[in-house]
């Protein structure tokens, strides 16, 4: 789930609210025209926020899971690999705090973006649905204290866990977020702007109902325009859990990912402790 949430955040983020014509087919990672901070094939903050989610999950350890113990992840795992691709105002905070309770102190943590949405879907691999939900929130409150933010939160994360625990076939992945989310999940965003964060949820499930495979998310997801980056990572930590999309990410962006000390092979690894989980 990681790696493939790292290759949607890193294709995506070259696609970022621009207006150039969407490939139909998968190319290389590229360069943003704007975000010259980060490099082709670098991930975002989609996939280390997502990183400092699954590791607080694979320490098993609930007295971390408060307010507090999330934002402590969030600060420790920026400061052990600072990187671009945070909201500059986010980006900001997080460079001038060292701790957790600095962060709760700075940050205003009503927002209604999709922030929250982009890293639940490790989340859903925890068996119990009413924990996913709890838990999804209570890491959604640290930034998002929002109706919209809490709920496209909880959306993602139940898309993980509906293909982790085979609940039913993607055509119904719908109504299964409708019986725990109020919502019109149906209607799929046509592009996705970031202020809503239900925007990006809506486009991701429309990717995956629509797909067969992971390359074909990543063209339908990218194509939608708007967050891509994020978009991109809530599809493909939910579809990579579906037995009915074929993961066939190509080898060139598997091989093109960034691969240093929190990389790709820390990802794997990271990924096979988040997996056992479900087993």
């Amino acid at each position: 789930m990681l790696v493939e949430i790292a290759v949607g955040d890193a294709y995506g983020a070259g696609w970022e609210f621009i207006q150039d014509d969407m490939p139909d087919k998968i190319v290389g990672y590229r360069q943003h025209p704007r975000h010259t901070g980060l490099r082709p094939g670098q991930y975002t903050d989609d996939t280390q926020m997502s990183l400092a989610i699954a590791e607080l999950i694979i320490e098993n350890d609930d007295s971390k899971w408060t307010p507090e113990g999330i934002a402590a992840k969030f600060v420790n795992c920026f400061k052990r690999d600072p990187r671009d691709g945070y909201s500059r105002g986010f980006q900001t905070i997080l460079e001038s705090v060292d701790s957790g309770r600095m962060l709760l102190s700075t940050i205003n943590g009503d927002s209604t973006k999709n922030g929250a949405a982009m890293r639940s879907g490790p989340i859903g691999c925890l068996p119990d649905i009413q924990e996913v939900m709890q838990k999804t929130a209570l890491q959604a409150k640290v930034t998002h204290d929002s109706n919209l933010g809490i709920r496209s939160a909880v959306a993602a994360a139940l898309m993980t866990h509906y293909f982790a625990y085979d609940l039913g076939p993607k055509d119904t992945l719908i109504n299964f977020i409708q019986q725990y989310v109020p919502g019109n999940w149906n209607a799929w965003a046509d592009r996705v702007g970031s202020r809503d964060g239900t925007l990006a949820v809506r486009g991701a499930i429309g990717a995956i109902v629509t797909s067969k495979s992971l390359t074909e998310i990543l063209i339908k997801t990218v194509k939608l325009g708007g967050d891509t980056d994020t978009t991109c990572a809530i599809a493909m930590a939910a579809a990579s859990m579906s037995k009915e999309v074929k993961n066939d990410v190509p080898h060139h962006l598997l091989g093109a990912l960034e691969n240093k000390k929190f990389g790709r092979d820390y990802l794997v690894q990271r990924d096979g402790d988040l997996m056992e989980v479900i087993r």
